[in-house]
């Protein structure tokens, strides 16, 4: 699908997908004969990530048209929690068979969940792993679908310090507090850092966002001017970071990592402008997830976690 067309497809707020409308989403009836219908929960649909899983989760549907039916939404902005907290409560209002969801908060989704659930829905988690410590306190038990972010940093990470040298300065673009794939990424490139003996200068977050990180990272590069590289937890805030080195002229010399290669990066990563980014294949994150619902609606077993791949891609890995 050419992505450009794609981004002007996919508007800010709800993007709906349907075979059937919103108020469409109820339980198959008595004698069988309705499909599923699956409520796929999204975070930033101005994320190109997001955008990608969307067009994803409608190709996959449109292949299994006769298997279920699906509604596919999303928040303006990555800060717009409440928002995301209605969305799943109206999913769950409207007595949708099951939710996939990637909560843009670990622990304020908990509780719409929960709700959801006890209407009978089937709660899938992918792309942000809800709080383990809040499910136990509200005695849930919501399976992960996704993959390992502490691995896919610590891959990006590791690329990185091949290109450096013990006690160069590095500085480091969180996502969004409170997001547990954002705490795995951090911990992930800590690691990595670790290991080669780089110095953490600045670790800061960006809230996964590109305007905010471009800020950050321009006020990184004036207090600490002799960092040697901005690893960023997503490619949203990387491109800002790249923004930010092109206007104090430093292009050049500070390496760049992000994470989740998306396609303004990945040209980026050819121009040698981005080092790498991880691939935790957006595309398929929702299909992962849709699949597994509708494999326990079928055999009503308790679901356990998934993992899912996650792949380093750099500028060699592109030219295969």
């Amino acid at each position: 699908m050419n992505r450009r067309a794609m981004v002007v497809g996919l508007s800010f707020g709800l993007a709906l997908v349907v075979a059937g409308s919103f108020a469409g989403c109820k339980k198959p009836g008595a004698g069988g004969e309705k499909k599923p219908k699956v409520a796929l929960v999204m975070k930033s649909l101005a994320n190109e990530f997001f955008q990608t899983m969307q067009a994803g989760a409608e190709k996959h549907q449109g292949a299994h048209k006769a298997d279920y039916d699906l509604l596919a939404n999303g928040i303006k902005d990555e800060q717009d929690v409440g928002r995301q907290v209605q969305l799943v409560e109206q999913m769950a209002a409207q007595q949708c068979d099951a939710i996939v969801l990637a909560p843009a908060d670990s622990k304020a989704l908990v509780g719409a969940c929960k709700r959801a659930m006890d209407g009978g829905a089937v709660v899938i988690n992918i792309d942000n792993r809800l709080d383990a410590d809040v499910l136990k306190e509200r005695g849930l038990k919501v399976p992960f679908v996704g993959p390992d972010n502490r691995k896919g940093a610590r891959l990006a990470g590791q690329y990185l310090a091949k290109r450096l040298k013990a006690g160069d300065k590095v500085a480091i673009l969180r996502g969004k507090e409170g997001a547990f794939n954002g705490q795995q990424r951090l911990l992930g490139f800590e690691d990595a850092v670790k290991e080669a003996g780089l110095e953490v200068v600045a670790s800061q977050p960006g809230d996964w966002e590109t305007d905010k990180a471009n800020r950050v990272a321009a006020a990184i590069l004036t207090d600490k001017p002799d960092i040697k590289a901005i690893l960023c937890a997503n490619d949203s805030m990387a491109l800002g970071a790249v923004a930010a080195l092109k206007a104090a002229g430093r292009g050049g010399d500070v390496l760049v990592v992000g994470f989740d290669n998306i396609s303004a990066v990945q040209q980026l990563v050819r121009e040698g402008k981005v080092l790498c980014t991880v691939d935790q294949h957006g595309d398929q994150l929702a299909v992962y997830g849709i699949e597994y619902a509708l494999e326990v609606l079928k055999t009503k077993k308790a679901p356990e976690d998934r993992e899912t791949p996650v792949d380093l891609v750099t500028a060699e890995t592109l030219k295969k």
